[in-house]
C-alpha cells in the first residue's frame, strides 16, 4: 500500500469497517477516560443537566446527546441518575419522563444497552438540552505537516508500518490554519528530525462546527486534553494506545490513534456557528463549580455513620483523581451555549 495522508489513514484505522472504534469490545479496554474513572464524573454532568433543564424552562423532551459515546457508559450512568435505581433505593427525578438520551457512535449498538438510550451514527438535528463530546475531538482524524526547503508539506504515512515520508504541499485552507493557529518560523531547510512537525486541526474545527450546528437551544460540551496558541507542543502529540499502554501510532486498526486538541481553534469555530461566546475551563474548575470538590469527609462522621464515612471517603478520592491538574483535572471543558447563559450554570 502506498503512503497516504495521516487524516485518511487515521479515519480508516479508527472508523473503517475493521477500525479500532468500530470493531472489538470498545475503548474502555484500552484507555481510561473521566467517564470510566469514576461515577462522580457522571454525577457532575447530571448536575449540569439539571441546571440546564431549569435554565431552558423544563422542555419536553430534554435531550442529552453523547457524541463518541463508546459503549454508552456516560448515558447509562445518567439514565440511572434520572430514573432511579431499585438497588440504591433512589427514586426517579422530575427529569425522568422528559429525558431523551441518544448515543452517537459508529460501532454497532451494544446488546445490553438499556432501551431508554437511542443509538445512531449521526447527531440528530434540533437538539434542546446538552450535547456532550468526552474525549471525542482528540480522535477526529487530522493531517500532519512538516517544513521542507520548498515550503510546508503533508506528512504521509504507510498504514502497515507507520513509516512517514514528505508529501504534497498544503492546501491554502490548511496553510491558513497553520499560520493562524500554529505559528512557526517559515521553513527554510529540509526537515531534520521532526522538531517542527505540526498537527493540523482544521478538520476538528469543522467537526465541532457540525455538531454545534445541531443544537437549537442548550449547551455543547467538549471535554478533552489540548493546548492553546503560543504553547503548542513542539513536534506534536500524535500517539497510540493499546491495552492501557502507550504504543507507536501505527494506523493499522490495532490501536487508538490520538492527538491533543487545539482547543482555542475549535472553540472559535464553534462560537462562529453558534453566534454566542464560548466558555473554557479546566476540568478541575468545572467539577468544583458543579459541586465535586474532593474534600475529605469530617472524621467525626466515622463515629456516627461508619459506612457513610467510607462512601464519602471513596467519593472524595475519586474526585481527587478527576480534579488532579497533572492528570484528568487538566482536561479542558469547552462549553458552547446557544440561547442560554453559561455563567449561571457553572456558578458554585
Amino acid at each position: 500500500m502506498n503512503a497516504i495522508r495521516w487524516r485518511e489513514a487515521m479515519a480508516a484505522a479508527l472508523y473503517g469497517p475493521d477500525g479500532f472504534f468500530v470493531s472489538g469490545s470498545g475503548p474502555a479496554d484500552h484507555f481510561r477516560t473521566s467517564v470510566h474513572a469514576s461515577p462522580e464524573f457522571a454525577a457532575a454532568v447530571f448536575r449540569l443537566v439539571s441546571r440546564l433543564d431549569a435554565a431552558l424552562g423544563f422542555p419536553t423532551p430534554f435531550d442529552v446527546v453523547d457524541v463518541g459515546a463508546g459503549r454508552g457508559e456516560l448515558l447509562r450512568a445518567l439514565a440511572v441518575l434520572a430514573h432511579g435505581s431499585a438497588t440504591s433505593g433512589a427514586a426517579p427525578t422530575p427529569l425522568a419522563d422528559r429525558l431523551r438520551l441518544t448515543a452517537v457512535e459508529l460501532a454497532p449498538r451494544p446488546a445490553d444497552l438499556p432501551t431508554v438510550i437511542g443509538w445512531t451514527a449521526e447527531p440528530p438535528a434540533g437538539i434542546t438540552g446538552l450535547l456532550t463530546a468526552t474525549e471525542w475531538l482528540d480522535n477526529v482524524p487530522l493531517d500532519v505537516a512538516i517544513p521542507t526547503d520548498t515550503g510546508w508539506r503533508y506528512h504521509l504515512v504507510d498504514p502497515r508500518t507507520g513509516e512517514e515520508t514528505p508529501g504534497p504541499p498544503l492546501t491554502p485552507e490548511d496553510l491558513t490554519w497553520l499560520t493562524t493557529w500554529h505559528p512557526t518560523p517559515p521553513p527554510t531547510a529540509p526537515i531534520t528530525g521532526g522538531g517542527e512537525r505540526v498537527e493540523l486541526g482544521r478538520g476538528r474545527d469543522l467537526a465541532w462546527e457540525a455538531v454545534v450546528g445541531r443544537l437549537r437551544r442548550g449547551v455543547a460540551l467538549a471535554v478533552d486534553y489540548g493546548h492553546l496558541r503560543g504553547r503548542r507542543p513542539v513536534g506534536g502529540t500524535l500517539t497510540g494506545y493499546r491495552n492501557g499502554r502507550q504504543v507507536p501510532p501505527v494506523p493499522d486498526g490495532s490501536c487508538d490513534i490520538t492527538a491533543h486538541v487545539a482547543i482555542d481553534s475549535v472553540a472559535t469555530a464553534g462560537a462562529r456557528v453558534a453566534g454566542y461566546a464560548y466558555t473554557l475551563l479546566s476540568q478541575r474548575e468545572a467539577l468544583r463549580a458543579l459541586g465535586a470538590d474532593g474534600g475529605r469527609p469530617a472524621l467525626s462522621l466515622a463515629g456516627t455513620d461508619p459506612a457513610g464515612y467510607v462512601r464519602a471517603l471513596a467519593a472524595a478520592s475519586a474526585v481527587a483523581e478527576l480534579t488532579d491538574p497533572a492528570g484528568l483535572g487538566g482536561h479542558h471543558w469547552l462549553l458552547q451555549p446557544v440561547g442560554v447563559a453559561v455563567d449561571a450554570l457553572m456558578a458554585r
